[in-house]
C-alpha cells in the first residue's frame, strides 16, 4: 500500500432531483488498501457509490481518479477508467447462465480477458462452486452463489478500484465470510476496494481504514483498528443518541 490516492472525492454533495443526499463528502482510497463505509440505512452510502460511479451527476472536480478529475462520466467510461461495482442486490441478468453473466463483463472490460488479472478460470478457482454451475440459469443460484457471480463479473471488468455495496446483505454467516476471505487474494492482484457494510465488526475486520457516515456527512474516520466502538456508536447514531 502506498501514500498515492487512487479515488477521492471533493466536497462531494448529490442526491436524487430536488433531494439532497450528501453533504461535502472528502474521502480517498489508497492505492492496495480497503476502506470501509458504514452507516445506518438511509446515511448515504449507496448514493456515495453511485455518485463516484457516475450514476448520478455530480460536479467534474469533486471525484477524481488518478489525480484526474472524473466526476459525472457515465459509468461504462468509468469502467474504461478502471473502476467496477459489486452493486447492492446483484442487478445479475435474469434468463442467462452463470458464464453468460460473466461474458457480458469481458465484452465491456477496460482490457482483454488474455491481458488482465483476472480470467474465469482464476475466478472458479477463487470460487469452485461456480465452475461447477457455470452452465447453469443464474435463478437457479443459491444467494451466496450470485453474490460469488457478481463479484467475479465485477472482476473481469479488470478493476483497479472495486466498489463493493453489501456484500453480506441478506446472506448466511457461513457464506459471508467465505465471501469476504477471497478479499486479500483481490488486493494482491492489484485492486483497491471500497466496501459498504451495515456490519460495523465485519467491516473493521476488512478494512484498513473506515468512514463513517450520518444523514449524507461523514461523522468519523480513523484507522479501521484504532476507532473504538464507542465513537463508532456516537458517529453511527449521532452523539445525542449514541448507546452507552
Amino acid at each position: 500500500m502506498t501514500g498515492t490516492a487512487i479515488l477521492s472525492t471533493h466536497g462531494l454533495v448529490g442526491g436524487y432531483g430536488d433531494f439532497q443526499a450528501l453533504f461535502g463528502i472528502d474521502l480517498h482510497l489508497l492505492q492496495g488498501e480497503v476502506i470501509a463505509l458504514i452507516g445506518a440505512n438511509g446515511a448515504g452510502k449507496s448514493t456515495f457509490l453511485k455518485s463516484v460511479f457516475g450514476l448520478l451527476p455530480v460536479g467534474r472536480d469533486m471525484v477524481r481518479y488518478e489525480g484526474v478529475p472524473v466526476g459525472g462520466t457515465p459509468a461504462h467510461k468509468m469502467v474504461g477508467r478502471g473502476l467496477a461495482m459489486v452493486p447492492e442486490g446483484r442487478r445479475l441478468f435474469a434468463g442467462m447462465t452463470v458464464e453468460e453473466n460473466m461474458r457480458v463483463a469481458i465484452d465491456h472490460a477496460r482490457l482483454p480477458e488474455s491481458e488482465g488479472q483476472w480470467t474465469r478460470d482464476r475466478l472458479f478457482e477463487l470460487f469452485p462452486i461456480l465452475r461447477e454451475k457455470r452452465n447453469q440459469p443464474i435463478e437457479d443460484l443459491s444467494g451466496g452463489q450470485q453474490q460469488m457471480v457478481a463479484i467475479s463479473r465485477a472482476l473481469l471488468c479488470q478493476p483497479r478500484v472495486l466498489l463493493c455495496d453489501e456484500l453480506s446483505l441478506g446472506l448466511a454467516p457461513r457464506v459471508i465470510r467465505e465471501i469476504y476471505a477471497v478479499l486479500p487474494e483481490i488486493i494482491s492482484g492489484g485492486t483497491s476496494i471500497v466496501l459498504v457494510e451495515q456490519d460495523v465488526s465485519l467491516a473493521r475486520e476488512a478494512s484498513n481504514r473506515l468512514y463513517c457516515m450520518l444523514e449524507g456527512r461523514i461523522t468519523l474516520t480513523g484507522n479501521s483498528n484504532e476507532i473504538s466502538r464507542d465513537q463508532i456508536a456516537a458517529a453511527y447514531f449521532g452523539a445525542s443518541n449514541a448507546v452507552a
